[in-house]
């Protein structure tokens, strides 16, 4: 859940960064850096990018918003809520099938037919009208054909770090997480990786909300962009975009 950052506490250098929960490990490292280099302070508070993005649009005091998809960053352009020219797409993801580590894989005639494999269990991932993650696990599973057999025994969660713990704890045999995700979670396996063309691109826009610390927050933005938060990125699963 996020936590609003009161504004009466708060320095005039530092800011409130809403991020999608499945940046937080890669987002902590780099939030780091940037503190020890400039001094200024982040508060961070991660949640499922629709429930961020909901929040800001009932005045919650961020300064800049990072999403895991378009949409609902689309929602806040639309309704004049970030400053214009400062929307910038950061980076991609994998998305992914998990089951936890200890344990034997699906095989691939099990991944063909999911919704036998469970038998009636469960599996994770977030909610599927409203969490990016899972928004684009349905599409996978639609374009894979197994979507309606599977939807029944789905476990939709508030946002893709819960679905990634229902598994890592053993809850739910599978789960649709991002690869970043996987990557954090040692107590989870990657058993299948969905193709790029079964779901809408993955993208992580970022952009500045309107309000009275621009400045300081497009210093942060900036930094974001620069070749060593990229490299962390990298380093804890992110892709680069196509084209970039």
């Amino acid at each position: 859940m996020a936590i609003f950052m009161g504004t009466d506490t708060a320095r005039a250098d530092d800011i409130t960064v809403f991020a999608a929960a499945s940046l937080k490990n890669a987002l902590d490292t780099v939030v780091r850096g940037y503190e020890a280099e400039t001094g200024n302070k982040v508060h961070l508070s991660y949640a499922g990018s629709s429930v961020l993005a909901r929040q800001i649009s009932l005045g919650a005091p961020a300064d800049v918003f990072i999403s895991a998809n378009t949409e609902w960053m689309d929602v806040l352009e639309e309704a004049g809520q970030i400053i214009p020219g400062t929307r910038v797409d950061l980076f991609s993801n994998d998305l992914v099938l998990i089951a936890p580590a200890k344990g034997a894989s699906p095989t691939s005639e099990e991944l063909a037919n999911l919704a036998g494999y469970l038998a009636g269990r469960r599996m994770a991932m977030g909610l599927v009208e409203a969490v990016p993650a899972g928004i684009y696990g349905k599409a996978a599973l639609e374009a894979l054909g197994q979507w309606q057999a599977v939807a029944p025994m789905v476990a939709q969660t508030d946002n893709v770090r819960a679905a990634l713990a229902l598994v890592a704890l053993g809850q739910t045999p599978l789960g649709i997480v991002y690869g970043s995700d996987a990557k954090a979670e040692p107590r989870v396996q990657v058993v299948m990786r969905f193709p790029a063309d079964s779901h809408p691109a993955i993208r992580y826009p970022a952009a500045i909300v309107d309000g009275d610390n621009a400045d300081t927050a497009s210093g942060f933005l900036d930094w974001l962009q620069q070749d060593t938060a990229t490299q962390v990125f990298l380093n804890n699963g992110f892709t680069i975009l196509e084209g970039s």
